[in-house]
């Protein structure tokens, strides 16, 4: 099974980045163009499966919707060291004057990530039974922060003249002067999910789907390993890990046009990342393994559809808090990160689908989220930035026949505002100071998001 996953994860070819924390917020060209909005309105079927299985029923044919995105996305990395502060130790030697305030800021460099959803759904007119079965892309995070190459010294150890204090990031300073070096990261999760939907009567459906994931990890550096004394921090390779999970949901679609949705998907409990660890001189580093889950999430969807409109509202809640390795925080006693210390948060997704022009639906979305990262916590989630507070998307379709239908989104989406907090140090950390919060610092990180989306669905004939 897990040979299989890796062949599916080839196959996309995906490298996925979140929008509310690490969880993408919607699939495919008509959800993403609803703002992620489906837990009552399923108006395609990979909404349906991704956030309410139940919502199936309402499908009386065979569906296959096939979607592929290009996802442009502009993280930001930026650090202040106050005035005075030799950052790093001793840098413009013994007895020179103290130092300036140092900040800069460091630019992704990643460029366009392929985004691919694959859905399925049997269903007949006669039947009361439902099936369906997905391949969905659905959590993800990188970036890419090169080395910072405006240092206040040179290769010989000696004050650089052409130093620009004011233009110079320090979180991104090589290891050997106390900053992190080139930033990089990338994790995904592929989540596989098999679904089933009953109609206990004509207006209302229950379902389930059983979900396995398999999900990567690498990072440069990597934090949860301890450091050396020497070396610093090593490299990882890349990582994967096999979990499991299940989503149960419930349908009312009434006879006027209101549609009542819930759903709950489990935590996805998943092996750990065993990572091998190199450090940037070649040498080995003792390996370290890392627990990862993928949170419970909890789903209440309202829909309302016309002759001529479709409306439909969701609020989720996201439970970090109770996640492994996310609900951890703070240094371990050998230096390495416990965890990224995430807190729950609502997400609040809206559409509303215009079918008036014949053939040629057009859609608007809007999708809101709250922040899981705490501000003085800031400095653990570096590899993690893509958090996305305000998302508008707008799409369409168009309908060449009964059988082919043609779906188009364009996203855009933007933090609004800086996750900012201290840098912390594991050898400041105490009782009175528990993260090692290093004074007058500052590390923070925003970001903004673009993509583009086409889909096809095709309903095979009866």
């Amino acid at each position: 099974m897990k040979n299989l996953l890796k062949f599916v994860v080839l196959l996309f070819s995906t490298a996925l980045f979140a929008q509310a924390g690490h969880i993408m917020q919607g699939v495919g060209s008509v959800n993403m163009s609803m703002g992620g909005a489906a837990t009552a309105q399923p108006l395609d079927i990979s909404g349906a499966l991704q956030w309410n299985p139940a919502s199936i029923s309402t499908f009386d044919s065979k569906i296959m919707n096939f979607d592929i995105g290009a996802f442009f996305s502009s993280p930001e990395l930026s650090s202040t060291i106050p005035a005075g502060m030799m950052w790093p130790e001793n840098a413009f030697g013994p007895g020179s004057p103290a130092s300036p305030q140092v900040s800069g800021i460091t630019k992704d460099d990643r460029g366009v990530s392929p985004m691919p959803a694959l859905a399925m759904v049997w269903g007949k007119e006669d039947s009361k039974h439902t099936f369906g079965a997905s391949a969905f892309g659905i959590s993800g995070f990188g970036v890419t922060f090169p080395q910072e190459t405006s240092l206040p010294m040179d290769v010989n150890n000696n004050p650089n003249p052409n130093w620009n204090p004011n233009d110079s990031n320090p979180i991104n300073y090589p290891q050997n002067m106390n900053g992190f070096g080139h930033v990089e990261s990338d994790y995904m999760l592929l989540q596989v999910g098999l679904a089933w939907a009953y109609e206990i009567t004509d207006n209302f459906s229950i379902g389930i789907q059983p979900t396995i994931n398999y999900s990567s990890l690498e990072l440069a550096p990597n934090p949860l390993s301890s450091p050396s004394m020497t070396l610093g921090y090593p490299v990882s390779d890349k990582a994967s890990a096999i979990g499991y999970g299940a989503q149960f949901g419930i349908f009312y679609n009434s006879p006027g046009g209101i549609k009542l949705g819930a759903s709950y998907k489990t935590a996805q409990k998943f092996s750990e990342f065993e990572f091998s660890n190199t450090y940037l001189d070649g040498s080995a580093a003792p390996d370290v393994a890392f627990t990862m889950d993928y949170p419970a999430i909890l789903s209440f969807g309202l829909g309302y559809s016309t002759d001529s409109f479709d409306f439909a509202v969701d609020y989720r809640q996201v439970d970090y808090e109770n996640t492994e390795g996310f609900e951890a925080k703070g240094w371990t006693q050998t230096a390495s990160v416990q965890g990224f210390g995430w807190k729950n948060i609502n997400i609040l997704s809206a559409g509303i689908q215009y079918k008036g022009i014949e053939k040629l639906p057009l859609r608007v979305g809007y999708t809101y989220s709250s922040n899981p990262i705490d501000k003085e916590l800031a400095f653990f989630s570096l590899p993690a930035t893509a958090v996305i507070k305000n998302a508008f998307q707008f799409g369409f379709g168009y309908h060449f026949n009964d059988q082919i239908t043609l779906n188009g989104v364009y996203h855009h989406g933007a933090s609004d505002g800086k996750t900012e907090g201290p840098m912390l140090n594991p050898m400041m950390a105490s009782q009175t100071n528990p993260y090692g919060s290093v004074p007058g610092t500052k590390v923070g990180y925003e970001m903004t998001t673009d993509m583009i989306m086409l889909g096809v669905s095709y309903t095979f004939s009866k």
